[in-house]
């Protein structure tokens, strides 16, 4: 038995990297029986049949799994959002980061088409985010601009792309890995959103430690978050909570809410308790709906 990574998974047959090679394997028939299945980035243990085929017989436990794309082992997330075409909305940005922490995965934050905007306005988009704790790059694929800081954060790390349709993730992609043919959907004109060309999940090697997803489009990452632990999520709130008078404020319309003086003394970006509040509302909506 040997140990891989799966790469690709098309029609059945998955392809599993093993020290520089890889070899094209079906799953055991009884996967089906036991209800388990077998996703790109899935670490495998497979009994090998002639030089280029063999069978999984084994799935290695996951440290994450995502539904949408669906992969498995992911450590990174590059969340991009384009400051134009489609416009830079603050609250999907904060939505997807709400699902990517949820997840368990660490996120990084990729402004794009830099080049379309004034340099104040892009500053002060990344600064906003740097000012909570995440990492944030303005980047224009055009001029070359923030890429190299962006290969960096990349560097030893399994990466999925996520962002609104139109944000340029294929063509971000394309520029990160030079000679690999990232699928790119254009922007229509019409409704300014990106038609997706991408059909199947694939991880591709860009060295021996680092790979980026080649995936299906895709809005937002789809992981449940009850509403109570929405809070939870929004780091920038963690220093203050202590602070508040009731134990268990929502940071909505409680008196003596540390969260909210500090985003009247603008220690909290507005920006983003204005998404906390509409995300919560939005997966409390959800729970009432359930029943």
């Amino acid at each position: 038995m040997r140990e891989g990574r799966v790469i690709r998974a098309i029609g059945g047959f998955f392809d599993v990297f093993d020290d520089g090679h890889i070899r094209r394997c079906r799953a055991r028939g009884v996967f089906k029986v036991k209800g388990t299945t077998v996703l790109v980035g899935d670490f495998v243990r497979y009994e090998p049949v002639g030089a280029q085929e063999g069978i999984i017989r084994e799935v290695l436990p996951r440290r994450t799994e995502l539904v949408r794309p669906p992969i498995a082992n992911v450590d990174h997330v590059v969340v991009a959002c384009s400051f134009v075409t489609p416009d830079l909305s603050f609250y999907m940005l904060d939505k997807t980061l709400l699902q990517v922490s949820v997840a368990g995965v660490e996120p990084t934050i990729v402004f794009t088409k830099a080049d379309l905007v004034e340099q104040a306005e892009s500053d002060a988009a990344v600064d906003t985010y740097r000012r909570v704790g995440y990492e944030a790059v303005a980047v224009s694929v055009r001029q070359g601009e923030g890429l190299d800081r962006l290969r960096w954060r990349l560097k030893g790390h399994v990466t999925v792309l996520a962002g609104p349709s139109g944000a340029g993730k294929s063509t971000l992609a394309n520029a990160l890995a030079p000679g690999i043919s990232f699928k790119t959907g254009e922007v229509s004109e019409k409704i300014g959103r990106g038609r997706q060309t991408t059909r199947h999940v694939e991880l591709v090697r860009l060295d021996d430690a680092t790979w980026l997803a080649d995936a299906p489009g895709f809005s937002q990452l789809h992981v449940y978050v009850a509403s109570r632990e929405v809070k939870f999520h929004f780091r920038e709130f963690l220093p203050w909570v202590q602070r508040c008078t009731y134990r268990d404020c929502l940071h909505l319309d409680e008196d003596g809410c540390s969260v909210k003086s500090a985003v009247e003394e603008g220690r909290i970006p507005a920006s983003r308790y204005m998404s906390y509040k509409q995300l919560y509302e939005e997966a409390r909506e959800q729970e009432l709906n359930a029943y």
